[in-house]
C-alpha cells in the first residue's frame, strides 16, 4: 500500500516549502492522508483484512498526533491544510 515515488514527489511539491522538504508537518500529514484514503478503499473491497485495518488505525493515530502538533504551532497553516485536504478539524 505504499505510495509510488511520482505521487509522493507531487505531494511534497504541493505542500512542502521546496522539493526536498519531506519532514515538515504539512507534508507528513498530506502523505498520511493519501495513504489513509488508499487503505480505506482497499478495506472497502477486502473487509476481512484485519492486518491492514490495524495499519490504518496506526496511520490515523499518527496523523492525529501530527495534526495536533501542527495546530498548536501554526494555526493559519493548519486551517489552510485541512481545507485543501478536505479533512475534518476534530482536534
Amino acid at each position: 500500500m505504499a505510495l509510488d515515488s511520482a505521487k509522493k514527489q507531487e505531494i511534497v511539491a504541493k505542500y512542502g516549502s521546496n522539493e526536498n522538504d519531506t519532514g515538515s508537518s504539512a507534508v507528513q500529514i498530506a502523505l498520511l492522508t493519501t495513504r489513509i484514503a488508499e487503505l480505506t478503499e482497499h478495506l472497502k473491497v477486502f473487509k476481512k483484512d484485519h492486518a491492514s485495518r490495524l495499519g490504518l488505525l496506526k496511520l490515523v493515530g499518527k496523523r492525529r498526533r501530527l495534526m495536533k502538533y501542527y495546530k498548536r504551532t501554526n494555526k493559519d497553516g493548519y486551517a489552510e491544510l485541512i481545507a485543501s485536504l478536505q479533512i475534518r478539524d476534530n482536534i
